[in-house]
């Protein structure tokens, strides 16, 4: 693959995942990075690591294999399901000999089923009496994203066993430990105004002034011309079906239509695009595979612009390619694409693969218009963003935003309420609880008291990063003014009172909040 810049965040992630046996949780905003790092592993490790993921198509996307197919596991499985299964005379199971699983897009991934890979793993790995058998877990994703899905009839039992659904509630918890890292470099977005406005929204932290600024972008009659690339991202799979069919039919000409080929095991669930796919000259597409040539990535938008006969097939087939104009000017040929299912198997002290199921189809799908779930991952230049009735999940919002690279390339049809943004509190104090218990293995409390002592006596400012409760990021330079146990609405806590240089005036910081602080060599802040 090309090469990647392996920022701090990325070389403290690889060295945990490659050189320890330590289980890390690996999280960051939308576009920071994640797939790249976990593609990067994947590349380059030399552990014997499987990657799983919650849905068929982002195991495909992956290369890896579902959750439930890798374990064996129901769609309804449950704790009491699970058991030790048979391994053949003189063979060795396959969840004996892995060191590594990574699981991708873990926000979906419910706690009651990491509790159940748990409880397999337990029974059929390495090692019984240790979390997940002994192997060393890798969860990657953003919990401000799409959440696991509980129905409402599962809602109440759920809540007498869960704190929450989310992957960290599982039981398994309470006796392991995992490294926290969050990546913050941005590479999606490169505009520090949109980027600051798309983290108020992901914390819920928007102020009048950020739903201005967003709200400029409403155009309710707004309608692309035929040669822009604008994506519709839509709350529900009807509405997106409604708006490709209606664009569709607008187009003159022949309809194509390409049956796709199934061989062996590879389940709907799978499937990346129709397995009959109705394309006409004009359509608008999105690419779903990484070219081998590197000409699309999987998210890549284009338009078609000729079908013809492919003549150096076998005279006997009626082969076709699709040659599309992409978003950035350049032409391609589009040709079908095999998408592979993959069995993991061991021989000898080796991971192996065998491939148990194949679909071959023309990587694209029509893409005037996507859901927000199917876009996540993805990344537009150009969308127009319809909330319909409003959001009805959390981090709705937010992902639709965040797909595009820019403020100015976003089209809203109605203007984004208060009420459209939606946060899970309970992730919030997850990940704020995360975040502190990191900074102070770093740098305990005391440390950090004798640090800011130690500036009050000498007269030095200092440079603190404080996150607040709502897991909001601030840096901030400040000059100490007192360091000692503060009071507030009754409860006691270790702070700093200091002169602020943004705020321009005294403010108290709690000291446990400050992730990490240090003394500046000149005296900046003026009283």
């Amino acid at each position: 693959m090309a090469q990647i810049e392996l920022n701090e965040g990325f070389r403290k992630a690889l060295d945990l995942m490659e050189n320890s046996d330590k289980n890390v949780f690996i999280t960051g905003r939308a576009g920071t990075g994640k797939s790249t790092l976990l593609t990067y592993f994947q590349q380059n490790t030399n552990k014997k690591a499987i990657v799983l993921a919650p849905t068929g198509v982002a195991a495909l996307n992956v290369k890896g294999q579902t959750i439930h197919s890798f374990f064996g596991f129901k769609p309804n499985v449950t704790l009491d399901q699970i058991k030790k299964i048979n391994t053949p005379k003189g063979s060795t199971s396959i969840y004996k000999k892995i060191d590594t699983i990574i699981i991708d897009e873990v926000s979906m991934v419910r706690a009651d089923l990491l509790d159940c890979v748990d409880r397999f793993l337990r029974l059929n790995g390495p090692k019984k009496k240790l979390p997940f058998g002994g192997i060393q877990m890798i969860f990657i994703g953003d919990l401000y994203q799409l959440p696991p899905v509980v129905t409402k009839n599962e809602k109440e039992v759920f809540k007498t066993i869960y704190e929450s659904p989310y992957f960290y509630s599982a039981k398994v918890f309470d006796s392991m430990d995992f490294e926290f890292i969050e990546l913050d470099k941005i590479y999606r977005q490169h505009d520090q105004r949109f980027i600051d406005l798309l983290g108020a929204i992901r914390n819920k932290t928007v102020t009048d002034d950020d739903l201005k600024l967003l709200n400029s972008r409403v155009m309710p009659d707004f309608e692309p011309d035929r040669d822009e690339f604008f994506v519709y991202l839509t709350t529900t799979n009807k509405r997106a079906e409604e708006i490709n069919e209606q664009q569709l039919s607008r187009l003159k000409g022949k309809t194509y239509i390409f049956k796709g080929a199934i061989k062996g095991e590879f389940g709907n669930d799978y499937l990346p695009t129709a397995p009959e796919l109705k394309v006409k000259v004009g359509a608008q597409i999105m690419l779903l595979n990484n070219d081998s040539l590197g000409r699309w990535v999987n998210g890549s938008i284009g338009k078609v612009i000729d079908i013809y006969k492919d003549t150096l097939e076998d005279e006997d087939k009626e082969s076709y390619i699709i040659a599309a104009e992409l978003s950035d000017g350049s032409e391609v040929e589009i040709t079908p694409h095999t998408w592979e299912i993959f069995h993991l198997y061991v021989e000898g002290d080796k991971l192996k693969s065998q491939t148990i199921g194949k679909f071959t189809q023309y990587p694209i799908m029509l893409a005037w218009a996507v859901t927000i779930h199917k876009s996540q991952g993805k990344t537009f230049d150009k969308v127009i963003i319809d909330i319909g009735r409003g959001a009805f999940a959390h981090g709705q919002v937010y992902v639709a935003l965040s797909r595009c690279t820019s403020l100015d390339g976003i089209i809203l049809k109605k203007p984004i309420k208060r009420e459209h943004i939606w946060m899970d509190w309970d992730v919030v104090h997850f990940l704020t609880r995360c975040q502190y218990k990191k900074a102070e293995e770093a740098m305990s409390l005391e440390e950090k008291i004798d640090v800011i002592k130690k500036a009050i006596f000498e007269g030095m400012s200092l440079e603190i990063l404080y996150l607040k409760p709502s897991n909001e990021k601030n840096v901030r330079i400040v000059r100490p003014i007192e360091v000692g146990e503060m009071e507030y609405k009754g409860k006691k806590y270790m702070g700093m009172r200091a002169f602020c240089s943004f705020r321009q005036e005294e403010r108290v910081f709690r000291v446990d909040r400050i992730l990490n602080l240090k003394v500046l060599k000149e005296q900046v802040v003026q009283m």
